[in-house]
């Protein structure tokens, strides 16, 4: 009798080990970076957001960078791997990127797979006028319910360099899962940007409301900084005007964007906070 039981017990052991080694293994969820900007240095502040979300929250995470640096407009290497991500995070400003590159990123939303934005990806691409691709200079509009563009009929422009911004969390979306643990009020370096009075687009939901400190320009009204919204293609999405590298320091804000990709994945914001993310960037001086 004990040999019997002996026997079967094996049996079920290498049975059950069998079945667990056929089982494919799981697949950790996968996020994309896509970053290229001239002026807030996004390639050194989103690996430190990416690192944390690795560590603390298992995620598994790419950073795409502009090449051979941030000034380089019209090559972003390595986009293909958008083919299988699960969320795609933009930081990008005025690139000019070949038509190849440019089809991974409109297969992408086309799929409505969920997109973060990130301050000057409302104005992500400046394509001369004529060009085929042209239209992608109004991805802030189709891709993040923000205008289409920087300046002219967009009136997209911002309070000035010599101002920052205080926000608010706007009351009625008090309860949004984004701003889960988020303090009800916090101060940032990034000068706001001006989106009203027809964005953000309509279907958002505003999150975060921000007010000039000393604007250059009297009668700066208060904007939008945060909002979700829906791609045509059904994706979800969630887009900030934020994103001064002195931002990334301010723990608030660094809660607002690990709640909002994990909101954005479908996933649960975290119920406990791991605490605040070393990211400690300087402001770039010299612009183009």
């Amino acid at each position: 009798m004990k040999l019997t039981i002996i026997t079967l017990t094996i049996a079920l052991v290498i049975a059950l080990t069998v079945f667990a080694s056929a089982q494919p293994a799981s697949k950790k969820t996968k996020i994309v970076f896509v970053t290229g900007d001239h002026e807030y240095s996004s390639e050194a502040t989103m690996p430190l957001l990416a690192k944390a979300l690795e560590e603390q929250y298992g995620l598994q995470v790419t950073v795409l960078k502009s090449h051979p640096d941030h000034n380089a407009e019209e090559n972003i290497p390595g986009l293909e791997a958008l083919k299988d991500a699960d969320l795609a995070v933009f930081y990008l400003r005025w690139r000019r990127l070949p038509a190849d590159q440019v089809k991974y990123i409109d297969d992408y939303l086309k799929s409505g797979r969920p997109v973060v934005g990130l301050r000057t990806s409302t104005h992500a691409f400046n394509y001369p006028k004529g060009h085929p691709l042209e239209k992608w200079n109004a991805f802030g509009e189709f891709a993040l319910g923000s205008p289409p563009g920087w300046g002219g009929k967009a009136g997209h422009t911002h309070c000035g360099h010599g101002c920052s911004t205080d926000v608010t969390v706007i009351p009625d979306a008090a309860k949004h899962p984004i701003l889960t643990g988020v303090d009800p009020s916090f101060h940032v370096s990034s000068w706001l940007y001006k989106v009203l009075p027809d964005y953000p687009a309509k279907g958002s939901t505003w999150l975060l409301m921000g007010k000039a400190v000393n604007p250059d320009k009297a009668g700066f009204e208060d904007n939008p900084v945060a909002w979700t919204w829906q791609t045509h293609a059904g994706g979800k999405v969630f887009a900030t005007t934020l994103g001064h590298p002195a931002d990334f320091s301010v723990e608030a804000f660094q809660r607002v964007l690990v709640n909002a990709i994990h909101w954005t994945l479908g996933k649960p914001v975290p119920k406990k906070w791991k605490g605040k993310i070393a990211i400690d960037v300087p402001y770039r001086t010299e612009t183009k």
